[in-house]
C-alpha cells in the first residue's frame, strides 16, 4: 500500500505567511502515486453508479478526468467564469474578500444525470458548495465529492457533509 500522505508536498508561508499549502503535484510526480490516488477515488465513487466525473477548476482537472477514464465515464470542467468557449450555465459564490463565478457549458449535462464533483482539496468548501449548487441548478445529482485531501481545520468538509452531502478524503492534513 502506498502512503499517500508522504507523497503531498508542505511548503511553509505559501501563499502567505502561517499557511503550510499541500502541494498534491508532488504526488501527480509519482507514477505509482498518483495511479494509486486514481485507484483509491475509484474505489470509493464506483459503488455510486456516476455517469459523469464533473472536476474544478483547476487540480480537480487532473484528478477528475484521470477518475473518469479509470472509470469508462465522462469528464465535464467547471471553470472559472470566461474559460469556457460555448453557452454556459452559471454560479457565484462568496470568498472571503468578495465573489467568483464558476460556469459549465450548456450541453455537457442533462438533467437527471448522477455525477461525482472532484477536485484536489477540501479547504473551506466554498468551490465546492457553488459546483454542488450549480449541478442542482441544472437537475443534476451529486452522488458525492471526492477529494485527494482535506483540510479538516478549516471545515469544508463539514459545510458539504451538513447540506447533506456524502464526501470522500483520501488524506487529511491538520493545520493549514
Amino acid at each position: 500500500m502506498i502512503d499517500l500522505h508522504s507523497h503531498i508536498g508542505a511548503v511553509p508561508d505559501y501563499p502567505k505567511q502561517g499557511i503550510i499549502f499541500r502541494d498534491v503535484t508532488t504526488l501527480m510526480q509519482h507514477g505509482d502515486a498518483f495511479a494509486h490516488a486514481v485507484a483509491e477515488l475509484k474505489r470509493l465513487v464506483a459503488d455510486e453508479c456516476p455517469q459523469k466525473i464533473v472536476g474544478v477548476e483547476a487540480r480537480g482537472f487532473i484528478f477528475g478526468a484521470a477518475l473518469a477514464q479509470a472509470m469508462n465515464l465522462g469528464f465535464v470542467p467547471v471553470r472559472k467564469q470566461g474559460k469556457l468557449p460555448r453557452e454556459v450555465h452559471k454560479a457565484s459564490y462568496e470568498l472571503e474578500y468578495g465573489h467568483d463565478v464558476i460556469e459549465v457549458h450548456r450541453d455537457a449535462l442533462e438533467a437527471g444525470n448522477r455525477v461525482v464533483v472532484v477536485d484536489d482539496l477540501i479547504a473551506t468548501g466554498g468551490t465546492a458548495l457553488a459546483s454542488g449548487q450549480l449541478m442542482e441548478k441544472l437537475g443534476v445529482e451529486v452522488t458525492s465529492y471526492a477529494f485527494v485531501i482535506d483540510l479538516p481545520e478549516l471545515g469544508g468538509a463539514n459545510r458539504l457533509r451538513d447540506a447533506g452531502h456524502h464526501v470522500h478524503a483520501l488524506v487529511q492534513f491538520e493545520g493549514h
